[in-house]
């Protein structure tokens, strides 16, 4: 089981992922597709806290830095 903290973290993680893929479909572009799916789906399989949120902060920030 997870902490609250986890789980909130992965819902935030989540939440911005979907938005990502939202964007990235109806624009037709493939990064932002690609990262709101890791953004959905790498919060099941990273257990660590600290972890969750370095890697959720990279995601994030990786649409901006990435113009395909």
């Amino acid at each position: 089981m997870g902490s609250a903290a986890t789980l909130f973290w992965g819902l935030l993680f989540g939440s911005i992922g979907t938005g990502y893929l939202i964007y990235g479909r109806k624009q037709r572009r493939v990064v932002p597709l690609v990262t709101g799916l890791a953004l959905i789906a790498y919060p099941y399989f990273v257990p660590n806290l600290v972890l969750m949120v370095i890697i959720g902060a990279v995601l994030i920030a990786v649409p901006y830095f990435i113009k395909a």
